[in-house]
């Protein structure tokens, strides 16, 4: 099936040359082309460019996009979709004063999720995450990490990585799954954290290897969680079974995540609300994408990633939802962009490639999503008519999506 649409207002993130990421001052360039059109081949990108070059050619299916732009499908790199119940009460609790860290010494936290998950059929934890999936992807979401670590024992981390995959079998969406075992210690282990180490090391891992559930590790390097040391330990495990590092860093403390991240070529580290010159200093020159969660930020009224400084630094940065139950109920990645401009003071090209290209490259799906470019997936947003893609963050509490298409088909 070859689709033609024509009359683009502006095709965003126009990419001839594939480039992994932008970096730097390179942020603030978002290449696009106005008045343009747009060819889908079997899913695929094939030719784009202005209207005064569109092919003659007759078309099965011919799009009018007067007035109206298109842009590649929200990349999102940071997610915790399966997850059973919810957290609502947390919520009250924190209004009433009572900060995330008091609440998870309560038991409540991840440690409540993982109850409920437990707790939870996979045929259940299946149903209630599709839900999720499938609003996500009419907000425009075109690719997204799903993480493990609402589990934290064999059988129900591996339940969630089985409903992950049976997500990813059934849904057109790209998906990428994350092995977070080392999310937090669990009750029974509360003593002896090393043992429930070498669980995840001896016992999960394999399994996880077995069944081919994962293709990253991920860890929460945090104060009260998991040390330098533990994240060095689980990181060094998983790479002896071919998974990548993405690693929750400085999301409360600085205590040298960034550091272990960049030492095992983790492909990216996330959060960062909290950021020394030294972990700016050693991101630099590096592979790793710093990942951004501002929606996070907002909920739980946090510092946000300081994206100017380390943008003005010469990094790059990503931005994605981190969608979970207790810190971002949310997977909305419109929004995430619109709190990036007006709480980051990122420029509307800024979080346009750190929602698109970049976050593509931080879950490994680069050359297939993230930028228009020949040969890439077409997973596209068709706006509604308006003014300029700046209308999109500026506009933070309207949804400016009029169709999404994911491999070149309408998602209905």
């Amino acid at each position: 099936m070859t689709t033609l649409f024509k009359n683009i207002k502006e095709l965003i993130q126009v990419r001839t040359e594939p480039i992994p990421f932008v970096s730097g001052k390179k942020m603030r360039e978002l290449p696009t082309i106005k008045n343009a059109f747009l060819v889908i081949d079997n899913g695929l990108i094939s030719d784009f460019g202005s209207m005064e070059d569109c092919p003659k050619t007759v078309f099965p299916e011919i799009i009018d996009a007067t007035g109206k732009m298109i842009l590649p499908s929200w990349c999102d790199s940071h997610t915790h979709i399966v997850y059973a119940g919810n957290r609502e009460g947390e919520f009250v609790d924190r209004i009433k004063g009572l900060s995330y860290e008091a609440i998870a010494a309560n038991g409540g936290g991840i440690l409540n999720s993982a109850k409920k998950l437990q707790e939870t059929s996979e045929e259940a934890l299946y149903q209630q995450s599709k839900v999720r999936l499938d609003e996500v992807i009419q907000l425009g979401t075109g690719a997204i990490e799903i993480k493990s670590g609402y589990g934290l024992t064999l059988e129900s981390e591996l339940k969630m990585l089985r409903v992950i995959k049976r997500l990813k079998e059934n849904s057109p969406i790209a998906i990428k799954a994350t092995f977070l075992g080392a999310h937090a210690v669990p009750l029974e282990y509360k003593k002896n954290k090393d043992a429930y180490l070498k669980l995840l090391i001896d016992e999960v891992l394999p399994k996880i290897a077995e069944e081919n559930l994962a293709e990253y590790i991920d860890v929460f390097c945090e104060t009260g969680y998991f040390s330098v040391a533990d994240t060095a330990l689980i990181l060094e495990a998983g790479k002896k079974y071919g998974l990548i590092p993405k690693i929750h860093v400085n999301q409360f403390t600085a205590i040298g995540g960034v550091q272990v991240g960049v030492k095992y070529h983790a492909l990216s580290v996330d959060h960062l609300e909290e950021m020394r010159d030294e972990d700016i200093e050693i991101l630099k020159n590096t592979n790793t994408m710093p990942v951004s969660l501002p929606s996070c930020s907002y909920f739980l009224s946090i510092p946000y990633t300081p994206a100017r400084k380390m943008i003005d630094s010469g990094l790059p940065l990503a931005l994605a939802t981190d969608y979970n139950p207790g810190s971002t109920p949310s997977g909305n990645m419109n929004f995430v962009v619109s709190t990036a401009c007006i709480k980051m003071k990122m420029t509307p090209e800024e979080a346009i490639n750190a929602a698109t290209i970049n976050g593509a490259y931080a879950m490994g799906l680069n050359a297939k999503v993230g930028s228009i470019t020949k040969g890439k997936l077409a997973n596209l947003i068709l706006t509604k008519p308006i003014n300029s893609y700046g209308f999109i963050p500026y506009a933070f509490g309207t949804n400016q999506i009029e169709k999404v298409y994911l491999k070149g088909q309408e998602v209905s």
